[in-house]
């Protein structure tokens, strides 16, 4: 009996070490995302760009393969400008073959889509379109 209790005790401690190994990792994902995103949001404040990509954007940009450039951040900055001014809030921003929803009044680039993708879609919830 003694064996037995010994053998469930050493089973849970196995479990409880696995569930806590998993527990950091998950974690360290996690803040290496935020730590991530905050690092390429501050760079572009340090560059004096003030443009943003929420997380889902930067996932589109990563999972799709698209880079864009300092040029190209440019351009998306002087098209927020050129939005704000006419006192737009939310626009559809077309550049070469992308489009983007971006939120003007918070300077975010909210989500992105490629030509391959664009076919048949439907944008909403939009008061503007910029053409860059």
């Amino acid at each position: 009996m003694v064996v037995r209790t010994n053998e469930v005790n050493a089973h849970k401690s196995v479990e409880q070490a696995k569930s806590s190994s998993l527990s950091r990792v998950s974690r360290g994902k996690q803040s290496e995302r935020v730590s991530f995103k905050r690092v390429l949001n501050q760079r572009l404040v340090d560059k004096g760009q003030r443009v943003q990509f929420s997380a889902h954007a930067q996932g589109r940009l990563d999972v799709r393969q698209i880079n864009l450039t300092s040029n190209d951040i440019d351009k998306i900055e002087l098209a927020i400008d050129r939005a704000s001014q006419k006192g737009a809030t939310d626009s559809l921003l077309l550049m070469d073959d992308l489009a983007m929803i971006v939120s003007i009044k918070n300077r975010t680039v909210v989500t992105v889509v490629d030509s391959g993708r664009m076919k048949d879609n439907v944008f909403t919830n939009i008061d503007s379109a910029v053409i860059v």
